[in-house]
């Protein structure tokens, strides 16, 4: 709904054609015969006429000249009308009942209902002209009417339209009809409008698309079948479908098809699948590029767009790109091409890349995702609850060392000005080193480093309110420690418009790059060890001999080694979207942690 059509120069050159066709066969005006059917002259007035021969000869060559020059400026006029938007075809339909005067041109369908005159001989002044833009149309169809078990052929009835319309944040499909029941009439409005509708060169016309049968409620296959693919196959983009079997298939897909058959990749699933899918995207883009990601590098960008299919608990990666956990709102993202580009974290340990996602936690957002993986016997939403109730009532503070680059002031105002643009990523060339790292110690609860604003139904200001998905910063959000009850109402912020930082203990920075080094060997147990549960939670951190700990990636558990870089790199991949500040769903209960 943000594009404009290109011009199809065969729709021109086809136009301009048939104008000089018509013109060639246009009736000429014959010579004057009236009197061929009357007796002869006298000879004096034949030889009159004789005499006059050479004359009408000499008019004629002259006035075939400045037909010539006529045909030719005329030609030149058709070029100029269809430069100027001015109508491609025109013809009579009937629309919602009325016969409309309907008019093409290279940008908008414009029609006017058809009213006789008043006996006055005036048209009433309350006809209203209406006009559909062609960047909203994403389909044209052939209507037809058949009986029950038929499946080609019918009675023609017109053509059928269809419009992405938007409401609130939403989008959907809405029909406009165009009834008329001549073949010849028909076929030349749908050739002309599949031509103009091809110029939409951002729109896809090949996906592969990869569900996650396991997301959720077991639902994702479900949500693609029945809502999805009707709109890929209505919008004509072909989808190559790969149901994922296990953890990392998505990962291996992607390592081995043939990208350059596709004009993007669509993932089915919750935040877990798409961050599977993203770093499988860029993970094929360094292989591509014979980047060594043993090493610390500065990555390039995913050679394919991603489209995100809400199909999880959560989604936010789906809420911040879309504003809305509505999977026929990320479809039509997606049919009508609109882009996005997006922040990526990369995730490093002694210097070896780990993964590419949006966000991670550590600390108690880490901790409850491990207790709910080792409780997967439960439903979904009982695990969740299980797992946060369990950790609240066990709280521990981590004993860490944090170090992170800030984002300087010159460096948030020129990445606020190009937003929506190219940007160079901010930590290449290892210049980390070369500033000032900020180093604090202490007990954190809780640690969020997040690239995106994470919006979902349960945060509608966002986990990271104070980030955007393109300005080349991380919000690091460090919750000291505090009393259960303290830490409580934080979180019960999150669900609400008030803000959540306003604690002494929470710290927020707009961050580059964060170094999360433990001050002890920090692990966990299966369900918060009895003797781990005796000990005073203001002051005493879980300690275990296991020398890792559980970070939470964009929903997705891994236990990392003791210290860990992440960096943020600007726009590293492009989402099928827009950038959206905030969620219009109704808050519900939190479970994203």
């Amino acid at each position: 709904m943000f594009e404009s059509p290109r011009q199809c120069v065969n729709v021109r050159g086809a136009w301009s054609e048939s104008q000089e066709e018509l013109h060639e066969t246009q009736p000429v005006s014959p010579v004057n015969t009236g009197n061929r059917g009357k007796k002869k002259k006298k000879k004096k007035q034949q030889h009159k006429r004789e005499k006059r021969s050479d004359s009408v000869r000499k008019m004629s060559t002259d006035k075939s000249a400045a037909a010539a020059v006529s045909d030719e400026r005329k030609v030149e006029l058709t070029s100029t009308v269809i430069n100027s938007d001015e109508p491609i075809v025109r013809g009579i339909f009937q629309i919602e009942k009325k016969s409309c005067d309907v008019v093409l041109t290279a940008t908008r369908l414009i029609w006017t209902p058809i009213q006789p005159e008043t006996p006055t001989g005036e048209v009433d002044a309350r006809r209203r002209e209406e006009r559909v833009e062609l960047k909203d149309v994403f389909a044209v169809k052939v209507k037809r009417r058949r009986s029950v078990g038929q499946q080609t052929g019918g009675t023609l009835l017109g053509l059928t339209l269809f419009r992405c319309v938007r409401k609130g944040r939403k989008l959907k499909d809405r029909p406009l009809h165009l009834n008329n029941l001549s073949v010849d009439h028909c076929e030349v409005w749908f050739k002309h409008l599949k031509d103009l509708l091809s110029g939409f060169k951002e729109r896809p016309k090949s996906l592969k698309v990869l569900v996650n049968p396991c997301s959720h409620r077991k639902e994702a296959e479900q949500v693609y079948r029945d809502t999805v693919a009707p709109l890929f196959k209505l919008a004509d983009i072909r989808a190559d479908v790969s149901v994922t079997e296990r953890k990392g298939h998505a990962l291996s897909i992607l390592k081995e098809c043939k990208l350059d058959e596709y004009d993007g990749v669509v993932c089915v699933g919750g935040d877990g699948s798409v961050a599977e899918v993203a770093h499988g995207l860029l993970l094929r883009a360094q292989m591509d590029a014979g980047k060594d990601t043993d090493s610390i590098f500065t990555p390039v960008r995913a050679a394919l767009p991603l489209g995100v299919i809400p199909a999880g608990s959560t989604d936010i990666v789906a809420g911040s790109v879309h504003g809305i956990r509505h999977p026929v709102t990320a479809a039509m993202h997606i049919i009508m091409g609109h882009r996005q580009a997006v922040d990526v974290c990369s995730f490093s340990a002694q210097g070896q890349l780990l993964r590419f996602g949006f966000s991670a936690m550590v600390g108690f957002g880490g901790r409850t995702l491990a207790l709910a993986e080792r409780h997967r016997w439960m439903p979904p939403s009982q695990r969740r609850e299980f797992a946060v109730i369990k950790t609240l009532a066990n709280l521990k503070p981590e004993d860490c060392e944090l170090s992170f680059l800030p984002l300087k002031q010159n460096q948030r105002d020129t990445q606020e000005q190009r937003s929506g643009e190219s940007v160079r990523d901010s930590d290449g060339g290892g210049t980390d080193e070369d500033e000032a790292w900020q180093t604090t110690q202490g007990l954190f609860l809780n640690i969020s480093i997040m690239a995106i604003p994470c919006l979902c139904s349960m945060a509608p200001r966002g986990l990271a309110p104070n980030t955007r998905l393109d300005n080349g910063s991380m919000a690091l959000i460090a919750v000291g420690n505090t009393s259960r009850s303290e830490f409580i109402k934080h979180l019960k912020r999150y669900s609400s418009l008030t803000n959540q930082f306003s604690f002494s203990f929470v710290e927020t920075h707009s961050v580059r790059a964060v170094k999360l080094r433990p001050r002890s060997r920090v692990g966990w147990a299966d369900d918060t060890s009895e003797e781990n549960a005796d000990g005073d939670s203001k002051s005493t951190p879980i300690i275990s001999s296991e020398g890792t700990y559980p970070w939470n990636i964009d929903g997705d558990l891994l236990e990392l080694p003791s210290e860990v870089l992440v960096r943020v790199h600007p726009q590293l991949v492009t989402l099928f979207g827009v950038n959206v500040e905030e969620s219009e769903e109704s808050p519900i209960k939190c479970g994203c942690l």
